[in-house]
């Protein structure tokens, strides 16, 4: 009889849902809750001044994304890895699936987009901009893009009214 223990799995999650919803937030409990995780926050790959969204720049932050979640995915230090990103397309996912080593690490996929109602987003939005952490432009960015997340095929999460730690344990 075989005693040596059983490799884990890993689990990848992505955790996609509009500006201020509470995505950076929750991951970061979600990263503390979950063992041996790593968290990558999207919005660290395009932390750029000036912001510029054209062709060259969307590929480069997508291949950084990838990049970092593969080499997490492969690190046996790691079997939790979390990425959070707006991800409002199904494109944009299974672009990212595609360039992952899923298979080769044998890793499970947990994709979830966090939602709210459009009062709670509006809210969150407008004290952050009133803090000067967003420019006043995302809330009707934000409230655009809400929609867009139920006709993904993720699983939904509603933030309105949770707490980040309460979220995170919905995702988890």
């Amino acid at each position: 009889m075989d005693n040596a223990p059983a490799a884990t799995r890993k689990t990848l999650y992505l955790v996609g849902g509009p500006m201020g919803v509470g995505k950076s937030t929750a991951c970061r409990e979600l990263n503390r809750m979950l063992p041996r995780s790593v968290l990558l926050d999207g919005d660290w790959c395009w932390q750029a001044d000036p912001f510029q969204v054209t062709p060259e720049t969307k590929a480069v932050v997508l291949d950084n994304i990838c990049h970092a979640l593969g080499n997490f995915l492969r690190c046996d230090a790691y079997e939790n890895v979390i990425l959070c990103w707006v991800m409002h397309e199904r494109a944009i996912v299974k672009e990212i699936l595609a360039r992952l080593p899923i298979a080769e690490c044998d890793a499970g996929v947990r994709w979830v987009s966090l939602v709210a109602s459009e009062e709670e987003l509006r809210g969150r939005i407008e004290r952050d901009v009133g803090a000067g952490l967003r420019e006043a432009d995302t809330v009707e960015r934000a409230l655009a893009y809400l929609p867009l997340y139920r006709e993904l095929g993720s699983e939904l999460v509603d933030t309105t009214g949770r707490s980040p730690r309460e979220v995170a344990e919905l995702v988890a």
